[in-house]
């Protein structure tokens, strides 16, 4: 792995994170979508992220923005079963409020999702280069 400055993965990035804040501002009508969306958006915003900035392979990419929401989603499973958030308002900001397995799910739907698109492109790509 090394560093590097990838042009299009910045432009994704770019675009997934103007989504994800249209999502949180503005996207209060949609229901699931925020929510469920944002969480298999974020992790492919992240992976877009980290593909901008590291030369490595997708996969090691994908896992460490899955592990990011994992531990994420851990961290707000040990702040509501200690009772941390209680009357904490940077643990609530920084973690989120609730546990919930349906953004593990979603987290992998972004993970599977990368790895596909990956796939077809990589399919897709003539045999000489």
């Amino acid at each position: 792995m090394r560093v590097r400055f990838d042009p299009p993965s910045a432009v994704f990035a770019l675009l997934g994170l103007a989504a994800l804040a249209w999502l949180a501002t503005a996207g209060a009508n949609l229901g699931w979508l925020r929510g469920f969306g944002g969480d298999v958006l974020a992790v492919i915003w992240l992976y877009c992220l980290l593909r901008a900035a590291f030369d490595a392979p997708t996969h090691w990419l994908a896992a460490v923005a899955l592990g990011c929401g994992l531990l994420i989603e851990f961290g707000q499973f040990l702040a509501a079963t200690l009772h941390w958030q209680i009357g904490n308002r940077i643990v609530r900001i920084l973690l989120g409020s609730t546990p919930d397995w349906l953004d593990v799910l979603a987290y992998a739907i972004g993970f599977a999702l990368i790895l596909l698109t990956h796939r077809i492109n990589t399919a897709l790509r003539p045999a000489n280069s």
